[in-house]
Order: C-alpha cells, then sequence, then structure tokens
C-alpha cells in the first residue's frame, strides 16, 4: 500500500482483512503487515498486505519496506489532488527499486460527494498509458475486496 498521509490505506486494509470501518485516524508509523487468505480461480493464496506510513512533504516513505513486494496499490484520495502528485513519486521510486510489477492506482474515498473535477484528464491520461484505475470507498466497502483481488490476478499472471 503505497500513497500520501491520509489517503484512507489503513482504512482500506482493515476493510479489507477485517471488514470494519473507523472514522478515528490513525497514523502509520514505520509498516504494518497483515495476512488475508483469499481463493482465486480455485487456488488459496495467503496475502501479506503492507501498509506502509504515508509520504509528504515533511516524511518520506523508507524504500527498503517494499523489498520483495510482488505488487502494490498506489492509493490517492479522491477529493485532494496533491495525492496524484505524490503517487506519481513513489510509482517511480517504486519501479526502480522493484522494477516493472503488477500494481493498481486506488482512487479511495468514492464516498464523498465532492470530485476533483479537474485531474479527470489526468487520470484519463494515465489509462490510455495502460495504467489500471480502480474506485474505492473504505468506508461503505464499494471496490475494496475487487481492488485486492485484481491485484492478486495480476501477481498470479506474472
Amino acid at each position: 500500500m503505497l500513497g500520501s498521509f491520509a489517503v484512507g490505506k489503513t482504512s482500506l486494509v482493515r476493510r479489507f482483512v477485517s471488514g470494519i470501518y473507523s472514522e478515528d485516524y490513525i497514523t502509520t508509523i514505520g509498516a504494518r503487515v497483515e495476512k488475508k487468505c483469499i481463493t482465486i480461480e480455485d487456488r488459496p493464496l495467503n496475502l501479506l498486505v503492507w501498509d506502509l506510513n504515508g509520504e509528504d512533504k515533511f516524511q518520506k516513505l523508507n524504500m527498503d519496506y517494499v523489498q520483495g513486494s510482488e505488487g502494490y496499490l498506489l492509493v490517492i484520495d479522491k477529493t485532494r489532488p496533491a495525492s496524484l502528485e505524490v503517487a506519481h513519486t513513489l510509482h517511480q521510486k517504486a519501479q526502480i527499486v522493484l522494477g516493472d510489477i503488477p500494481f493498481i492506482l486506488v482512487i479511495n474515498k468514492s464516498d464523498l460527494p465532492d470530485a476533483w473535477d479537474a485531474q479527470e484528464k489526468e487520470i484519463e491520461q494515465l489509462r490510455e498509458q495502460g495504467w489500471i484505475i480502480k474506485t474505492t470507498s473504505a468506508k461503505t466497502g464499494t471496490g475494496v475486496d475487487e481492488v485486492f483481488e485484481s491485484l492478486a490476478r495480476l501477481i498470479m499472471q506474472t
């Protein structure tokens, strides 16, 4: 899980692993690892999900945490356009460390009514470049299981 601070990475992980959501904001310090067993195409998989601290101008992500990853979710907050800029930076860093591995850009907080319409053009350009982009809401659960399962399928194909 890569992204800026407060984009909902921890909330997505909690919703996926435990099926719960909390309005309480909890800052992730360093990394927290969760495990969930799923079945894809009749094949059992054990997913280890690393919930990493967010990156901003004051705190940088320790890229040592991503070593050995087979895929990642790049999470942005649909109400904060600056989170897309951070996602670009983290994606570039991840590619340097990990090479070309599967990833999905996750636009979180789809339950909130205000969108960043000005950025829709940039999102469409990323789609045209081949980026897989999914929308989720950790609060309602919309798209959460699907995004993790989609990443698992991509990893299985490599």
